[in-house]
């Protein structure tokens, strides 16, 4: 057997955002479960988790998918990253998401999250001249054409890479912004949705080397009339999935106002420049929800409003947010007091 490349892919400690880090394991036999990947050490005096004198952390495989790079029988492995005693790590925001999943178990929560994010050569987006700016934001948008997009060719392959590894990919398009685009993850579980998108980005990342593209996922990639990047994500619960369900939606968002500043805190660094009340936002100061209103904090979509049942989408937080967090937040604020019962379970996709 040749010998297995195994990727192991973990989030660093740098604040207020972290990054992703990866090395490569070589393994002599193939591996068919997680259960047959070993624990791996690293250096976390490099990563911001450990100083010098005691300096090992440990990485936990929790979730392995086909390399789509390297090709079968390669995998990238997602770790957790524990200290030397087998304890979480403080940088380790994906434990507290699995105790809070385990602990809401009953809602069956379900995530969808459109990653937006800005693809840049040198010091500007692609396709921006050298010279002033493009032409005003309008014709970009799900546009088509050398005039009205460009990177495409990257977006293409990630979005293969990510059908091949078997992530719960959904869609691409297009930004309001040129050289902007976005890829949408779900409709699955919490700790799937935020794996997934923590996989997707570092293929992304990735790919980008390929392609001598950098990938920025800043909130506000350029100053002044452009829209910011966002990762909105749409959330609902079994309730809010079934028959009348509409009103326990209207009841999370109420939820949702009263601890909007809890929400904001973990919702991505920089945000600010962002949610400022222009370009599809709301301010960051205030809260408000609304049917088809992408200018809200949380926008309850038309056919949810039209069948009484769905999922709500939670505009506010920044492409650079950490999913584990925000699904955990979402979770715990939503799902806190007792859910209200409701008939005939139907079919909605967040």
């Amino acid at each position: 057997m040749a010998a297995i490349k195994a990727e192991y892919i973990w989030l660093d400690g740098y604040t207020p955002t972290a990054s992703l880090r990866s090395k490569t394991k070589i393994l002599d036999t193939e591996v068919r479960s997680l259960a047959e990947l070993p624990d791996w050490a690293f250096d976390g005096s490099s990563t911001e988790q450990a100083e010098g004198r005691s300096s090992d952390c440990i990485l936990k495989p929790v979730r392995m998918v086909q390399d789509p790079i390297r090709g079968n029988p390669h995998v990238l492995v997602l770790c957790e990253v524990l200290n030397p005693d087998g304890t979480v790590h403080p940088s380790n925001s994906r434990a507290h998401l699995r105790e809070v999943t385990e602990r809401f178990v009953d809602h069956e929560p379900w995530f969808g999250i459109e990653q937006e994010y800005t693809l840049y050569k040198g010091l500007k987006p692609l396709a921006w001249p050298q010279e002033g700016v493009p032409g005003p934001q309008g014709p970009y948008y799900c546009g088509v054409g050398t005039d009205k997009v460009s990177g495409r060719d990257l977006v293409e392959a990630h979005l293969e890479a990510c059908l091949v590894a078997g992530l719960h990919i959904s869609g691409i398009n297009a930004e309001v912004m040129p050289g902007q685009w976005e890829f949408q993850v779900g409709a699955v579980g919490p700790l799937e949705v935020a794996d997934e998108l923590w996989l997707s980005r570092w293929l992304l990342h990735r790919l980008g080397e390929a392609y001598g593209v950098t990938v920025s996922l800043a909130p506000k990639p350029l100053l002044g009339d452009w829209n910011g990047a966002g990762a909105h994500t749409n959330f609902s619960t079994k309730a809010m999935r079934a028959l009348g369900g509409l009103k326990v939606i209207e009841e999370a968002c109420q939820r949702l106002s009263a601890r909007h500043k809890e929400h904001i805190a973990v919702y991505g660094a920089g945000n600010e420049e962002r949610l400022t009340g222009k370009h599809e936002t709301c301010p960051i100061t205030e809260f408000r929800y609304g049917v088809s209103d992408r200018g809200a904090s949380i926008r309850i979509p038309i056919y949810t409003a039209k069948n009484g049942c769905g999922y709500l989408e939670d505009r506010r937080p920044a492409a650079n947010m950490d999913p584990y967090k925000v699904c955990a937040r979402l979770i715990e604020t939503v799902c806190a007091e007792p859910a209200r019962q409701y008939s005939v379970p139907v079919t909605a996709t967040a």
